[in-house]
């Protein structure tokens, strides 16, 4: 178990610090690359235009504040979106994001 890191549970989701993590363009393009796939995606497989220590910070914060879910296949680290427990806690909150996101592409 010390290779998932810490996650927290819906109920201590919180709308500010979701807000803030979202607030970042990059972190912003994780959360529709997420969703856009029908697949956990590996830490090194996002198209992010920045160096690995600054995704693993992107990373923990979109973590830390509830957004995704981390765990490990082998030597990768995976991430999913947590879209359901998000929607349960703030409806419409990622629609409006991953709608946003398609009509600026």
């Amino acid at each position: 178990m010390g290779r998932i890191p810490p996650h927290p549970e819906a109920s201590q989701f919180d709308l500010q610090q979701m807000l803030e993590a979202l607030v970042d363009p990059v972190r912003r393009s994780i959360v529709t690359q997420l969703d856009a796939s029908d697949e956990d995606i590996k830490c090194g497989a996002f198209d992010i235009q920045v160096s690995k220590s600054t995704a693993t910070h992107h990373f923990k914060v979109l973590r830390e504040a509830g957004l995704i879910r981390q765990h490990y296949v082998g030597t990768s680290r995976m991430n999913t979106l947590r879209r359901a427990e998000v929607d349960e806690v703030f409806p419409g909150l990622l629609d409006a994001l991953t709608t946003h996101q398609a009509k600026e592409r």
